[in-house]
C-alpha cells in the first residue's frame, strides 16, 4: 500500500497569516516545526494503519518548507519546484493507493483561514465544471484519472466542510476553527499530532486503487481583480477572456486541465506589479 501526502502549508497547525507561511519570515521557520509535525503524524498513522510506503510531495510556495532532518525516517519527500503535476507530484507513477491532502484550504473568494486558489491574492474566484473549485477540488479531479483515492483531508474547520464536497468518503481532521481570514481558535501540536495520526490510521480502511476516472473535458472559469491580468492569463493558449476581469479554457482531461491552470497563474502572478494586482 503506497501512499502520497500532498502537503501544503496554510492549513497546518498553527497557521493563521501571511508571515506564518513566507518563506525567510521569522514566523515561517517557527511554523515550519509545526507543519512537519502534522506530517510526521500522518506518517505515522498511515504506516500503523496498513502503509508500506509513503511519498510526501511538498506542496506550498517554493516547495521547500518542510523540514528533512525531522521527517519520519520511514519516508521519503519530493521537495522543490518545478513539478509536472504540481501539488499532487507523485501521483502520475500509477502506483498509489490512496492520497492524503494535508495542511489544505478554502479556495478564493471563500471563507477560511489564508483562503485562496494557487495565488495568495489576484485570483478571486474559481470554478471547475460549474462548480466552485478550491485546490482541494482541482486536485483530487487528478488523482482520479490515476485511480488513487483521496482518503485523508486536514486544515481547518472550513477547509474539512469544503472536502466533503469532492472527496465525500475521505476522513477529516480539523487543526483549527475558523474565525476569520487571519485569526483561528487552534488546538496545539501535541492535541493535533494525535489527532492526525489517529485519522491517518483510520484513512488506511479507504486506501485501494479503484477505476481510473474516464478522461473527459473539464472546462474551467478563472477570476481576478483587475482587467490587465485577465488579459495576461488569456496569452496562454485556447484561454479566452469572457469577462473583464474573466477567462476561461476547457482542457481534454484532468492532466491538461491542472498544467493549464499552473500556467495561467504563472502569468497572471508575473502580471502583478508591486502592490498593485
Amino acid at each position: 500500500m503506497k501512499i502520497l501526502i500532498s502537503a501544503d502549508m496554510e492549513g497546518a497547525t498553527g497557521v493563521t497569516w501571511p508571515a506564518d507561511v513566507e518563506p525567510g519570515t521569522e514566523q515561517w521557520q517557527r511554523c515550519r516545526s509545526m507543519f512537519t509535525s502534522d506530517v510526521n503524524a500522518a506518517v505515522e498513522g498511515l504506516f500503523e494503519g496498513g502503509a508500506t510506503e509513503v511519498l510526501v510531495n511538498e506542496a506550498h510556495s517554493t516547495m521547500r518548507n518542510l523540514l528533512l532532518e525531522e521527517l519520519n525516517g520511514e519516508a521519503t519527500m519530493i521537495t522543490g519546484r518545478h513539478k509536472e503535476l504540481s501539488m499532487v507530484e507523485g501521483v502520475q507513477s500509477g502506483d498509489c493507493d490512496g492520497v492524503v491532502f494535508l495542511g489544505y484550504h478554502c479556495g478564493a473568494g471563500d471563507e477560511g483561514v489564508l483562503a485562496h486558489t494557487y495565488l495568495p491574492n489576484a485570483v478571486t474566484g474559481v470554478w471547475l465544471d460549474g462548480e466552485p473549485a478550491g485546490e482541494g477540488r482541482l486536485n483530487a479531479a487528478v488523482v482520479a484519472e490515476y485511480g488513487t483515492p483521496v482518503i485523508l483531508v486536514t486544515g481547518d474547520d472550513r477547509a474539512c466542510e469544503d472536502a466533503a464536497s469532492y472527496a465525500p468518503f475521505a476522513r477529516t481532521v480539523a487543526v483549527k476553527d475558523h474565525i476569520s481570514r487571519y485569526a483561528a481558535r487552534c488546538r496545539p501540536p501535541a492535541r493535533t499530532a494525535r489527532d492526525i495520526r489517529a485519522g491517518a490510521r483510520g484513512a488506511m480502511l479507504l486506501a485501494g486503487r479503484v477505476e481510473p476516472a474516464a478522461p473527459s473535458p473539464r472546462a474551467v472559469e478563472v477570476e481576478v481583480d483587475s482587467a490587465h491580468l485577465a488579459q495576461a492569463a488569456a496569452i496562454v493558449p485556447g484561454v479566452t477572456r469572457t469577462g473583464v476581469r474573466r477567462v476561461r479554457y476547457t482542457s481534454p482531461d484532468a492532466y491538461e486541465m491542472i498544467r493549464c491552470f499552473k500556467a495561467v497563474t504563472t502569468l497572471i502572478s508575473n502580471a502583478m506589479e508591486a502592490h498593485y494586482g
